[in-house]
Order: structure tokens, then sequence, then C-alpha cells
């Protein structure tokens, strides 16, 4: 019953609430190839192959990327609008991410900060991705209801 009540918010959350992006640089993903990632070799996307999705702008590197993602976009874009899963799942922060830092899990792409000091990508492996990403997905919903 639990797991049902858990799929029915989820639903109605996703139905009512407008999806929020990270945008630096203007771009989700700050401009890199959503598509690319799951060649797992990200890379910078370019301004001629470029597409709106639900309102925010993505590059890709090629034509044929670009295409992929119009044929079947939910598949592409990033958990979390593209803000760091981690600091998400961690303390419900929406947090700036370094674009050459990911994971696919799942056949979905999450997105993490990377600075000198602090690797969020090395955390997440090591706190455990399955109990983080569950939490994400909490603190997402209340993140999205707040903004709202």
């Amino acid at each position: 019953m639990k797991n049902i009540f858990a799929l029915l918010l989820l639903i109605t959350s996703t139905t009512f609430f407008a999806q929020e992006y990270n945008l630096d640089k203007g771009y989700v993903a700050e401009g890199y190839d959503v598509v690319s990632y799951f060649n797992n070799n990200p890379e910078e996307g370019n301004k001629d192959f470029m597409t709106e999705y639900d309102g925010v702008k993505f590059k890709f590197a090629s034509k044929e990327n670009l295409e992929k993602f119009k044929n079947s976009p939910k598949k592409y874009v990033p958990q979390y609008g593209g803000y760091c899963a981690y600091a998400i799942g961690k303390n419900g922060e929406k947090v700036s991410i370094n674009p050459k830092y990911y994971d696919i899990r799942d056949g979905k792409l999450y997105l993490f900060y990377k600075t000198i000091f602090n690797n969020t990508l090395k955390d997440w492996k090591e706190e455990g991705p399955e109990k983080l990403q569950k939490q994400a997905d909490t603190n997402w919903i209340k993140i999205m209801k707040k903004e709202m």
C-alpha cells in the first residue's frame, strides 16, 4: 500500500508541477550533449545542433544525437533537472554540476558537482546510490512543490 501511495504521489507531482532545470551557461547540462553520456563519451554540444524541449535549450555534438533526442527526449533529460544528484539526495539542495561527472543508472542520467576538494560522484557511489536516489526522488518532489 505504501508503494502505491508513493507512486500516486510521484505521478500527481509530475503531472501538476512544471519541471525546473539547471541552466548554467544557458543550457541543460551546461551545454553538454545529453545523448553523448549514454555512449559513455560526454561531449560539449554545438549551437548548430540545438533544440528546445520543455521550455529549455539543449545542445548536441551531432545531428544524429539531436535526432535521437527529438525522438525520445524523456530518455535523455537528466534527473532532477540537471542539478547535482548527490546534493538533491543528501541535503535536498539544488547545486550546480561539473558536466564531466555523471552516472547512468537504470537508463537515467545523473549529474554531479566536482571541485578539487569535493567529488560528489565519488560520495554518491561510496554512500550508496540506491539509498541516495530514493531520497533524492523524495526531496525533488518537495523542492518542486515549494517552488510552485
